[in-house]
């Protein structure tokens, strides 16, 4: 076998340096404060159930799609299931893709233009600024959550002899911060300017809203979105993702979305499961499972409050509660301990964040139990000290 790559290997021992090289973990049977799971669906025995009947009702015994949904891999399942989208989230159509990533690479790369802008919030997902990365729009970040920055930099970036299109991109809750942007006042900003809105709703989705919505709904601001982008590997406990927006916009990225157009379609069974996580998420035990989440996410922040920890966690009143622990090495010590103590709390390293800003995210879920919550924070206190 040839040498490694003399330039990769420079890379490998940089992170080594960092101690910010990744690894693959192994989870064990530690109480879980690190998964996207929220409302614990990923492993819930009726909705196993009802996916597995569903495929029977509907007659299906197919292992894979066989092919791209444009050749032979669009199964009944997926027309079924892009009626249901729109109709859930009120939504003129709904466009499914393999997973998130595969969502926001095809979107951001096929819709804006040459000659077109994208201003883009500087904490969004990785899987947005590679979709960027890929589109021959100019684009430039403002500063987190901020409407002011966001205003300075597009009354800049917008000369005289400008005729395209602009795109604003947020997340609705930021996956390593946990706080969200204010979407009325975005969405102000946007009709006044004549721009079009894009929210990732990855992790709001199951979470907010009356049944699981996600924010954009909740503050009723769906009609007036150029675009959502929904991911159903989180709190709906399945895979795959979809984006959300106008008929036009679906034929659209048929068309022109390679991430889309270029890859095998997700199986039945996949495509079944999202069907029966959204009958699910409005069942009285998708209700139920949301109210305790809700309900965790408050004692969590209560007890943080009691123990004087406040001052450490970010301000968030999501399922991602972040506390920060400067150094890479400072962090992954204390995470070590919680899990030595059965808890799996994940330290997040730069250059994932920001260097001085690593810290512990805690993700919270239905199934935590009040006592797990407490306890966890205890021990933190005790780290700390």
């Amino acid at each position: 076998m040839r040498n490694f790559p003399s330039n990769l290997d420079a890379k490998l021992k940089k992170r080594e340096q960092e101690d910010a090289l990744r690894s693959l973990p192994t989870n064990g049977n530690l109480v879980d404060f690190s998964s996207n799971d929220y409302l614990g669906f990923a492993t819930n025995d009726t909705l196993y159930a009802n996916t597995f009947q569903l495929l029977l009702n509907k007659g299906i015994s197919h292992n894979g799609a066989t092919g791209s949904r444009l050749i032979s891999g669009n199964h009944n399942l997926y027309k079924d299931l892009e009626v249901d989208l729109p109709a859930f989230f009120k939504s003129d159509s709904a466009l499914v893709f393999n997973s998130g990533y595969d969502a926001n690479l095809g979107f951001f790369s096929a819709v804006p233009q040459r000659g077109d802008i994208i201003l883009f919030d500087e904490l969004i997902h990785a899987s947005i600024r590679d979709g960027i990365l890929l589109s021959n729009a100019k684009n430039y970040k403002f500063k987190h959550n901020s409407l002011a920055d966001l205003e300075e930099k597009l009354s800049q970036a917008i000369s005289k002899e400008f005729t395209g299109e602009v795109y604003i991109v947020t997340e609705s809750i930021f996956s390593m911060d946990g706080d969200s942007p204010d979407i009325d006042a975005l969405l102000k900003f946007t009709k006044k300017k004549g721009c079009h809105l894009v929210v990732d709703e990855a992790h709001a989705i199951g979470v907010f809203g009356t049944q699981g919505e996600g924010l954009v709904q909740q503050n009723k601001a769906y009609k007036e979105v150029f675009a959502r982008i929904v991911t159903f590997g989180k709190a709906m406990g399945c895979h795959g993702a979809a984006v959300l927006g106008s008929e036009r916009l679906k034929v659209y990225l048929i068309n022109f979305s390679h991430s889309f157009i270029y890859t095998t379609g997700l199986p039945p069974h996949s495509v079944a499961t999202i069907m029966a996580a959204f009958r699910f998420v409005t069942s009285n035990q998708g209700i139920e499972a949301r109210k305790l989440l809700l309900g965790n996410i408050r004692h969590f922040k209560n007890k943080a409050k009691d123990l004087k920890l406040q001052t450490i966690f970010l301000p968030s009143d999501s399922a991602i509660q972040c506390c920060l622990i400067p150094g890479n090495e400072n962090v992954k010590k204390v995470a070590a301990k919680l899990q030595d103590k059965g808890f799996n709390v994940k330290a997040i390293l730069s250059p994932t964040v920001p260097e001085g800003e690593e810290r512990l995210r805690f993700c919270l879920h239905a199934q935590n139990s009040k006592e797990e919550i407490g306890l966890v924070l205890q021990i933190l206190s005790g780290c700390l000290k």
